[in-house]
């Protein structure tokens, strides 16, 4: 439960004592509690869940916080074990032209199908400046231990 769930009780108290002990002040605090404690609870209401196709469109005309939420939402369902979704989610902030996104892709990739189907993500990343996915293409990386594969 929320703040506002606790503020509009206390302002009702605050504000009967108010009026029973004749007390301006409590009864002007009463009301700020209340409408503090109202507000709180509409901001609450009118928040909806993140809507990924639109999360999606607004990453791909270039909103930055669209695409770091949809990086979040699919963390969220890697660590649910729905990687389907998790996928999903990432192709559509990889896109966008999220780095971090490209490294998670890889991570997930590998994780569900070994580093060799990940290189691409990894190497996408790393061509973009990922500073670990860099290192798997350095001399003696994961990716390039023979040295013959840089980026």
């Amino acid at each position: 439960m929320g703040l506002g769930y606790f503020l509009l009780p206390a302002g009702g108290a605050l504000s009967l004592t108010g009026v029973i002990t004749g007390n301006s002040t409590l009864v002007g605090l009463s009301w700020m509690m209340w409408l503090v404690g109202v507000l709180l609870l509409v901001r609450k209401r009118s928040r909806r869940p993140a809507d990924p196709d639109e999360l999606a469109a607004a990453a791909a005309a270039g909103d930055a916080r669209a695409v770091r939420r949809l990086r979040s939402l699919a963390l969220t369902a890697w660590a649910e074990r729905r990687t389907d979704a998790a996928e999903r989610l990432l192709r559509q902030a990889v896109r966008a032209g999220d780095v971090e996104s490209m490294w998670e892709l890889g991570r997930l990739v590998q994780e569900r199908d070994g580093l060799a189907a990940a290189e691409p993500w990894f190497r996408m990343a790393a061509g973009r400046g990922h500073a670990v996915a860099r290192r798997l293409f350095r001399e003696g990386g994961e990716l390039n231990e023979d040295g013959t594969r840089p980026l």
